[in-house]
């Protein structure tokens, strides 16, 4: 926690507990410390009489203790998340910088802030009050995912060409058959694979087995010979970069919008995310229940698996019109 200088010990140790006991990523104590920094920053900003056009970043919160979090109010921050929605920079090197970020953005913020207190109220006891116990995220614009159809998958997977055929088919069918995240498969390992399965590491390293179809086993199967004779900085990787390292997130996403482009789709619409959407569509279409495709997503909360039950269910709309009474015509009522 030595890269967490700036912080007060407060919020170290909150970190540590995240990192070291709840197992959470890198990416999430980074989101979590940065986050909380700009919230006390901000605090400290309207606690103290400072000049109106003090800069948040060079605000020391070095000597910010418990006495101080304390005191915090919800009013501080409803204030807090009213700055953030009308008055924080989006981009401050842009030449025409427009304020105020998006609700997804406000309800991170919040959900760090809400994280921190639980821990002081909870789980060490340092506080016995907790502002933002009941305090409602932003509401947030819901989209439906975009997601590749049956025969743009089949499109994508035949683009495929060059001189890594084999190993972008394996990983494209990958994606579109085990619905991974993107840096899930940039962490397998070959002796990740197994016979009808993959052992995935996902968010806060939690392992899960997602199993994958017959295609997808001969894809693989067509890679390996091909990999076996590479020897990679990370010999464990089951993909290797041209540098003969582990593939990269950046590399996964370049020959996904690659292959993409050669199959005539529009790159700008879809990514190596939406293929992970393509799949858990083409499961919810296909009958699976959603609490199954939330296991094998590796999401921790079923509302998140629901965004994808938008998916029209065509033998359910065919069962709707077999049914005799969607037949009847009432236009022209017999008389008599």
């Amino acid at each position: 926690m030595q890269r967490y200088y700036d912080c007060p010990e407060i919020l170290r140790d909150f970190l540590t507990y995240h990192e070291t006991i709840k197992g959470q990523s890198a990416k999430t104590i980074s989101e979590y410390h940065l986050d909380l920094r700009m919230f006390l920053r901000f605090i400290k900003l309207m606690r103290n009489e400072m000049p109106i056009d003090t800069n948040l970043e060079d605000i020391s919160i070095r000597d910010v203790d418990l006495q101080f979090i304390a005191g915090i109010t919800r009013n501080d921050v409803m204030d807090f998340l009213s700055y953030l929605a009308h008055d924080r920079t989006v981009n401050p090197d842009s030449q025409y910088a427009e304020h105020g970020i998006e609700a997804a953005a406000r309800a991170r913020k919040l959900s760090a802030i809400k994280s921190f207190y639980k821990y002081l109220t909870v789980r060490t006891k340092q506080l016995t009050e907790n502002p933002v116990a009941d305090l409602e995220y932003p509401k947030l614009r819901k989209s439906l995912p975009k997601y590749l159809t049956l025969e743009q998958s089949k499109a994508l997977l035949q683009a495929v060409s060059g001189q890594n055929q084999k190993r972008d088919y394996a990983i494209l069918m990958i994606f579109l058959n085990c619905g991974i995240r993107r840096s899930e498969l940039v962490g397998l390992n070959l002796s990740d694979i197994y016979e009808d399965r993959l052992r995935v590491v996902g968010k806060g390293n939690k392992e899960r087995f997602v199993y994958f179809g017959s295609a997808c086993r001969k894809a693989i199967d067509a890679y390996l010979p091909e990999r076996n004779k590479k020897v990679l900085s990370d010999n464990r990787a089951l993909f290797g970069s041209r540098d003969n390292n582990r593939i990269s997130v950046t590399a996964v996403h370049r020959l996904v919008k690659k292959a993409l482009l050669q199959a005539g789709l529009d790159a700008t619409q879809f990514s190596a995310h939406k293929l992970r959407h393509t799949a858990a569509t083409m499961m919810l279409s296909g009958g699976v229940d959603v609490k199954t495709v939330q296991e094998v997503l590796g999401h921790e909360n079923l509302n998140t698996t629901q965004i994808y039950t938008h998916i029209e269910n065509t033998e359910l709309k065919i069962a709707a019109e077999a049914n005799p009474i969607s037949k009847l015509d009432f236009a022209k009522k017999e008389e008599g």
